[in-house]
């Protein structure tokens, strides 16, 4: 029996995703971000309709939006959704991991943009740490501190796997490697 599968099923099931948001707890310290995006792609006509109809509630109606053209394939000029238009502009000298959107009658906001293919452990960390109300850290020091993160986390993992390749196992008397929980207890010995 053959199944044939629609090609838009997964992009369907994306669309009704929430969008993947951390914003910073309304504060008196001003930071220099207000928190961080996950997109699901790097399709901004698909995602900014999801990310604007999360912000709808806390910030009101956004009209603009800019990037910078590094991170995305293609930079639509104009986004429709829900009957109105959303603007979009691109800055080469704008911060390429990070996402400005703007109001004319609210204001400005700036949000860490995660790249999609991020490691869920990895989005978390710096989805809490764009959230920290009055943090001066800009969206270029968060990804690099993150890759010096995902760099030693990487690096440890490549030693204990070495530590056990080499000999750093519990290994039986035939030299193969066994469970730390198949070894004796002390005063017990072998029997």
């Amino acid at each position: 029996m053959a199944t044939t599968l629609a090609r838009t099923a997964p992009r369907d099931l994306a669309a009704e995703l929430p969008a993947r948001l951390s914003l910073t707890p309304k504060s008196t310290l001003a930071g220099r971000l207000d928190g961080a995006w996950w997109p699901l792609s790097r399709n901004l006509e698909a995602e900014l309709p999801r990310l604007l109809a999360a912000l709808d509630e806390p910030w009101g109606r956004i009209t603009r939006v800019t990037v910078n053209p590094t991170r995305w394939p293609v930079v639509p000029h104009t986004v429709a959704m829900d009957g109105r238009t959303l603007h979009v502009g691109w800055f080469t000298e704008q911060d390429p991991d990070k996402l400005i959107l703007l109001s004319y009658t609210v204001g400005r906001w700036d949000l860490l943009v995660i790249p999609p293919e991020t490691a869920p452990a990895a989005a978390a960390r710096l989805m809490a740490a764009a959230a920290i109300p009055g943090s001066v850290l800009t969206s270029s020091v968060l990804m690099a501190n993150e890759a010096a993160i995902g760099r030693s986390i990487r690096d440890a993992r490549r030693r204990e796997d070495t530590w056990e390749g080499e000999g750093g196992a519990c290994m039986s008397a035939f030299g193969n490697p066994i469970g730390r929980s198949a070894l004796p207890l002390p005063g017990i010995g072998w029997r």
